[in-house]
């Protein structure tokens, strides 16, 4: 059995026994690219290499690990009657792409309009950061965000616009730097309100064109 053939075999059982590899498996995997891209892992600039990757993965990747649902379970009620917009401008958006596993840099606006409580901004903050830190394209990332706090919070409108820059385009492929690309998430009235959804994208510091 070749080598490949031995690493799809084990796959194959730990998927079937609900199995996850071990930090072993994991060093190892690294090890192997290492060898394969022309280096020598056991080179003291690397010998540490595989330790440190997966470390680095751990925490690249640890919103895996985390319900984003409960991040905003707790709420408050006494706001005065406040029932306007709330809006989290230009948080700093670290993910990875899921095809080449190489980073997306950007910015993420988050906007919605209370219907009689509110939630913690920093729980706001962390629910971006629980769904950048998995694999992910940005389309599925700014709808995940979006669809999280209306099922939660159920408000009378959620938005959310994400500006980023993906290193798998601008560093490899066609190589094209200072290229970003914009999506956005647009539920409740500001599907509905056009004066609303003009007054939060007004407020962002990303180009408006064509989402008005």
């Amino acid at each position: 059995m070749t080598y490949a053939a031995s690493v799809a075999a084990m796959a194959e059982y730990r998927k079937e026994h609900g199995l996850r590899p071990s930090r072993e498996d994991a060093e190892a995997a690294v090890r192997v690219l290492l060898e394969w891209s022309g280096d020598d892992p056991d080179r003291e600039g690397l010998v540490d290499t595989p330790a440190r990757v997966a470390r680095a993965y751990e925490e690249f990747f640890e919103g895996y690990g985390i319900d984003p649902s409960e991040l905003l379970a707790r709420t408050f009620e006494e706001t005065n009657d406040y029932d306007d917009l709330i809006v989290l401008r230009n948080m700093r958006l670290e993910s990875h792409c899921e095809h080449h596993i190489v980073p997306i840099i950007g910015k993420v606006n988050v906007a919605y309009l209370p219907e009689n409580r509110v939630v913690g901004i920093s729980k706001l903050a962390r629910l971006v950061d629980v769904y950048a830190r998995r694999l992910q394209i940005q389309e599925t990332l700014t709808s995940q965000i979006a669809n999280t706090i209306q099922d939660v919070l159920q408000p009378r409108g959620v938005a959310v616009v994400i500006e980023a820059s993906h290193m798998c385009m601008t560093t490899r492929g066609i190589r094209k730097p200072g290229v970003s690309m914009l999506t956005r998430k647009l539920l409740g009235e500001f599907q509905t309100d056009t004066e609303l959804r003009r007054d939060f994208l007004s407020s962002l510091d990303v180009s408006k064109e064509g989402f008005a």
